[in-house]
């Protein structure tokens, strides 16, 4: 509806009711006329003359206040008290004028025509509220939509979904914990129940959609809830996370898909921010894969604790493109930012950086990593992830870096496959110096990270949305996981905790068992499980079923932080993985697989291995 037609409608509205209860009033205190209309036909036309003044008095005002502005299908309380405000304000203008004309003007009438003038005007936006949310708007092609929480985030969605006729979601219920909630309605929204109920209501009222509007809900609550969702084969997203709506990142009115950290149910993670700025604040960090999703995320974590210099060092000069942008949009006036294109085989280039910018603490997340990819490659395994830590150590320990964090993988534990093999060698490189050098060497190992490059998720989701099938390689593999961020943070953390010499293992959590997972994917996404196959393929070269986070004699009992744990290996024969450098290139790829694995499970016992 135009601006110029919704104003024609208001003033002619608001006219007919001056006029009207000029007259109604008038005509209660009057004793000759039996009715409105009697009054209407013994008015003199000087009684007219009033009508017309306040009718001007009130327009004015009106106008000077743009009343007619107002959108009154999203009208509030403020908006009330406004009208109250015009009105009153109007009436008193006549009345000083009336007064000032007429002294013998009675003040009886006007009070009741002011009375019934504010309620009837307030009363007239609203029914025209509910005209346009109730009547004009179509839900008939909406969802159903079952709104968990019925707090003020759920009652800001509520509203914003009643008074858009763009959006998608008709809100048929509430449901929250609070008792005192129960049977209450909120925008005619009724509360039907409380989380136990999610299965029934969905059933009884036939919802199609569910949002969950509890953006401070903690992750084991959240998880809980999640799971009575999932039985009821319906599609479900969540509110942003309060975190994400405080830093502007996100807003009330938005909702995404379940993400898969959702169903993990882990707490965010609490840092040791002094230690933490100990070894960060006005320093020099260097950070390798700097581009890539764990080497970005540490990036930006870094940047909280103020660094007076950052390296992005990486391989590929688009990821670091991205994330030297990203870091100068946000804090180029905070520190020093510097990106340097470099292959960490490249030794030369290496120690020249190192040399040259002289940092304070190394994080070392540049590598390979993709499992059944380094099964076909295994030269380039060797190459990147043995020899390309091989000089970043040995660079950090002529230019005596401080503090050298390397991230480690808990494939590197027992390995079966090329990957995990070589990041144990790096392991094993790392310790070795760590004995002859001022600098602190450490590993961080943990397991999957949700939202990586090398995550299997992403492809889980591509595939569901696809209609299926989606390939799944053990019904019974089992994989630990956490997010990028929280992963990063406690590589940050790790590394302000470094003595040198530790192995690092980080709380994963429950192991989440594949199937579930992806089954719990595919009814959250909407579909029961028999619309969307699942094909198992087989484990891959290089797979565990179960994944390990340390082997036995690595085991030491101490926890350094709630989330980190510390094991410590034994000695290393590092003139196994000498020659292993010297004499790779000369290979079969089946060779070298075979001996990155021997060296990788060999235990050194009294000297001899």
């Amino acid at each position: 509806m135009s601006y110029r037609y919704r104003l024609s409608l208001f003033i002619l509205g608001d006219l007919f009711l001056i006029i009207g209860l000029f007259i109604f009033s008038r005509w209660l205190l009057n004793d000759t006329a039996t009715n409105p209309f009697d009054y209407l036909r013994l008015m003199e036309k000087d009684e007219v003359i009033p009508i017309v003044l306040f009718s001007f008095i009130y327009f004015l005002i009106a106008f000077g206040f743009k009343l007619h502005r107002k959108a009154w299908e999203h009208g509030s309380v403020k908006d009330v008290t406004q009208i109250i405000l015009v009105t009153t304000l109007s009436m008193f203008i006549f009345f000083v004028i009336q007064t000032i004309v007429n002294a013998d003007t009675s003040f009886r009438p006007l009070l009741l025509f002011w009375l019934l003038f504010s309620m009837l005007i307030c009363g007239s936006r609203f029914i025209w509220k509910i005209f346009l949310n109730r009547l004009v708007i179509d839900n008939s092609n909406k969802k159903r939509t079952l709104i968990v929480g019925a707090g003020s985030a759920g009652t800001l969605l509520v509203r914003h979904f009643i008074t858009n006729s763009s959006e998608k979601f008709y809100p048929v219920a509430f449901i929250d914990d609070n008792p005192h909630k129960q049977k209450l309605e909120i925008y005619g929204v009724p509360v039907v129940g409380s989380a136990k109920d999610i299965e029934m209501v969905v059933q009884k009222l036939k919802i199609e959609h569910i949002i969950i509007a509890i953006p401070s809900l903690k992750k084991q609550h959240l998880n809980e809830i999640l799971n009575k969702c999932v039985k009821t084969n319906v599609k479900t997203q969540t509110m942003p996370m309060l975190e994400d709506i405080v830093e502007g990142k996100s807003t009330f009115n938005e909702v995404r898909d379940i993400q898969i950290n959702d169903l993990l149910g882990r707490e965010p993670v609490i840092l040791d921010d002094l230690s933490i700025s100990d070894s960060i604040t006005d320093k020099v960090i260097l950070v390798t894969g700097a581009g890539g999703s764990i080497g970005s995320e540490v990036c930006r974590q870094i940047a909280n604790f103020k660094p007076s210099k950052i390296i992005l060092l990486g391989h590929g000069e688009n990821s670091i493109y991205h994330i030297d942008l990203e870091m100068r949009e946000k804090f180029e006036n905070d520190f020093e930012i510097i990106p340097e294109i470099a292959d960490i085989q490249d030794r030369e280039k290496i120690f020249e950086i190192i040399e040259k910018y002289q940092p304070d603490t190394i994080y070392h997340a540049a590598a390979h990593k993709h499992v059944h990819l380094m099964e076909w490659n295994p030269e380039e395994a060797v190459k990147n992830n043995v020899i390309g830590t091989k000089n970043l150590a040995e660079a950090s320990h002529v230019h005596r870096v401080s503090n050298f964090v390397m991230i480690s993988s808990d494939k590197a534990v027992n390995p079966t496959g090329v990957m995990g093999a070589t990041k144990r060698l790096a392991e094993m490189i790392i310790q070795d110096l760590n004995e002859k050098s001022r600098t602190k060497f450490v590993a961080v190992r943990f397991g999957n990270v949700l939202g990586s490059r090398g995550s299997v998720i992403p492809l889980f989701i591509r595939q569901i949305q696809k209609g299926g099938p989606v390939t799944v390689t053990h019904p019974d593999m089992v994989r630990y996981f956490m997010t990028i961020p929280e992963a990063a943070r406690l590589v940050i953390q790790a590394g302000a905790l470094a003595k040198g010499g530790e192995i690092f293992i980080l709380d994963m959590g429950e192991p989440v068992r594949i199937l579930d997972l992806v089954q719990n994917l595919i009814r959250l996404s909407g579909y029961k499980l028999d619309e969307i196959s699942i094909v198992f393929t087989g484990i891959r070269p290089g797979e565990k079923l179960v994944e390990e986070l340390l082997s036995t004699d690595e085991m030491i009992d101490k926890q350094v932080h709630s989330k980190i744990y510390v094991g410590k290996a034994g000695p290393i024969e590092i003139d196994l993985i000498e020659v292993l450098i010297s004499t790779y290139n000369n290979m079969q790829k089946e060779e070298l697989r075979k001996k990155l694995l021997y060296i990788a499970r060999s235990k050194v016992l009294g000297g001899k291995t």
